[in-house]
């Protein structure tokens, strides 16, 4: 579990599937098993508050966003406290869930992303959008590029040569630099192979 904190009132909890699993949760439970997930997400805050430096009380809007390949990225706003009694330790969680149809995968050399996209092609994948982002490449990966494979199968093939991002897309498409917009493995295939 990775925090980091965005304003005095927000913070991101970035968890891995393994980081899920430790918990003792796995990814079908959390749209089916709320009152387990509920306990989950109190110990996570509970972590979280400790990790910051600060016991966490009051409301929490907490944002759920399944990421396909990397895990969950969760998003914590922290609202205005509600006056009980001067009840310090009073917590309420408002979660929402909500899965991305994307995966994002981060490379540091620029070799890599072609030996990836060349593999991707063999697999009649032409979609795909590459990015350069603070030092390193970002291939992200859409529900359209990859509807005819299996999840699994992507995310072992990439794993290959990459590493599961947390970086969003609007992320990558504002402060990036756009090298290949929506036919990447096709482009790679045709000048690289």
């Amino acid at each position: 579990m990775r925090v980091e904190r965005m304003s005095n009132e927000k913070f991101k909890i970035f968890l891995t599937f393994d980081d899920l699993s430790e918990r003792g949760l796995s990814r079908d439970e959390l749209w089916s098993d709320l009152p387990r997930v509920h306990r989950i997400f109190s110990d996570m805050m509970y972590d979280a508050g400790t990790e910051l430096g600060e016991e966490l009380s009051g409301v929490l809007l907490v944002q759920v966003y399944l990421l396909q390949a990397q895990g969950m990225l969760i998003i914590v706003t922290r609202s205005e406290p509600i006056d009980m009694d001067d009840e310090d330790d009073y917590l309420e969680m408002k979660v929402t869930l909500d899965e991305s149809i994307e995966m994002m995968f981060s490379f540091e050399r620029f070799e890599d992303v072609i030996q990836a996209g060349l593999q991707l092609h063999r697999l009649n994948v032409d979609g795909g959008s590459v990015y350069h982002y603070q030092d390193d490449y970002y291939m992200l990966l859409t529900e359209e590029d990859v509807w005819h494979l299996d999840d699994d199968q992507v995310i072992a093939l990439m794993s290959e040569f990459a590493s599961a991002s947390a970086a969003t897309s609007h992320r990558l498409m504002e402060y990036g630099k756009t090298i290949m917009d929506g036919c990447a493995c096709k482009t790679i295939h045709h000048y690289f192979s």
